[in-house]
């Protein structure tokens, strides 16, 4: 690929799509960098454009005007919308899968059918709208027991219930009360997997996958992995006990039986891969499957990164994986996220936000901006329940730990939470 070539779309507003921004404005490859909605931190990378994340034929109709050649989606919305479907249509470059690849991570049913069918080791589970029957399938297989809205939401449709009133608690918040939307009015419920969770990401097309990497995430909002489940509250990377040997080996068992599923079924999966994979006794097991980078784990992984991650996705949306290998550094990394308050439930916004600069001059300490915005006097505000990712590397987890949350103690806002103990668990 000659320098200076490439026009790029960035499809999102998150602290992930504020790291893959960071990232991509780092190739000489690039030429222009527009961010789709974006937010006030991927500004200084790109030109922010005024168009949601899930309005595909927008985002086609500017990609046409733009001469766009690549198109990266950060989020899972748009994907599960078709975005990568009108890209094709349209004749541009799409680093992510079909709408019926895409199912994969917009159905926790169609997961579950496919894990059956390839032979990939998961927990017992079923799908159900009906709420009696949901009721009677918890009581025959008991606590703890993991409820799941069936579609997407954001990362905050799981319940891991220990107890039987916990479950059918969840049961009818979800498909009664309708806390999930149209994602919770049906529910996937499963056996409860014990072990520690870790997030596996790799670049995939047909039947080909190539490993790009592991992170840990921290899904509830309380510390010692107490409270509701969020979107992220902070991920260290690479995470303990999860070397290279065993990433190949659960790529081996996770995501190539499921690649060559798909292209049986008639609908190959392309795109970033991210498997969520809990490490049990017997064994690694499949908890879900996502068709994009995590987030908050892409913060944490990119800031490792020592490729050019640009090639790498143009290659990826052409479907030649073995072009342009991707290459980390042996460092460790952490991201911290820092939430409103309210979150995980109604987030509270509009306090202004002090001390991104002060963090950001850190050594080895990085803040990527989600939840924000600038008010009517253009100063930086809270706008959303995942507010920042302050992420630092260090040579290890602890010096990494140690930086991150020197970084998150350099910044305020009313109201603002975090969790202490990202990355303990590496330690």
């Amino acid at each position: 690929m000659r320098e200076k070539t490439m026009r790029v779309l960035l499809v999102g507003s998150g602290g992930r799509e504020h790291a893959l921004a960071a990232t991509l404005a780092r190739s000489p490859h690039l030429t222009a960098l527009f961010i789709a909605p974006g937010n006030p931190g991927t500004a200084k990378h790109g030109v922010n454009v005024a168009i949601g994340a899930e309005k595909v034929p927008a985002l086609i109709t500017f990609a046409k005007e733009q001469a766009i050649d690549l198109i990266v989606p950060g989020p899972e919305a748009p994907l599960v919308a078709g975005l990568a479907d009108a890209c094709a249509k349209a004749e541009i470059a799409c680093a992510g899968p079909t709408r019926a690849a895409a199912r994969l991570e917009g159905s926790k049913s169609f997961t579950k059918e496919i894990c059956y069918a390839a032979g990939i080791p998961t927990a017992q589970g079923e799908r159900f709208t009906s709420v009696d029957a949901a009721l009677t399938y918890i009581q025959e297989r008991g606590a703890p027991i993991v409820v799941k809205a069936d579609g997407l939401a954001a990362g905050k449709g799981v319940v891991v219930a220990q107890t039987l009133a916990e479950a059918e608690d969840a049961v009818r918040d979800m498909m009664t009360q309708g806390s999930m939307g149209d994602a919770g009015r049906s529910v996937v419920i499963e056996d409860c997997l014990v072990g520690e969770e870790v997030s596996l990401f790799a670049f995939c097309s047909g039947e080909t996958a190539t490993l790009i990497g592991s992170a840990q995430d921290h899904k509830r909002i309380g510390d010692g992995d107490t409270g509701p489940n969020t979107g992220g509250m902070g991920a260290v990377s690479p995470p303990r006990g999860f070397d290279r040997a065993a990433q190949e080996q659960a790529l081996d068992l996770m995501v190539r039986p499921m690649l060559k599923e798909m292209v049986r079924r008639g609908t190959p999966f392309r795109g970033v891969i991210f498997a969520g994979l809990m490490l049990t006794d017997a064994g690694p097991q499949l908890i879900e499957y996502n068709v994009r980078f995590g987030d908050p784990e892409a913060q944490a992984l990119l800031l490792r990164l020592t490729s050019d991650l640009l090639p790498a996705l143009k290659a990826l949306a052409d479907g030649q994986l073995d072009a342009t290998p991707i290459t980390f550094s042996d460092q460790a990394s952490i991201s911290v996220v820092m939430a409103a308050q309210g979150y995980p439930g109604k987030a509270l916004t509009g306090a202004v936000i002090s001390g991104i600069a002060d963090a950001n001059a850190l050594k080895d300490v990085t803040v990527f901006q989600a939840g924000t915005a600038k008010n009517a006097a253009g100063e930086l505000v809270v706008a959303g329940g995942r507010v920042l990712s302050v992420c630092a590397v260090g040579n290890t987890v602890q010096e990494a730990r140690d930086k991150a949350y020197a970084g998150v103690k350099a910044i305020s806002w009313d109201g603002a939470q975090w969790r202490t103990d990202i990355g303990a668990r590496a330690l």
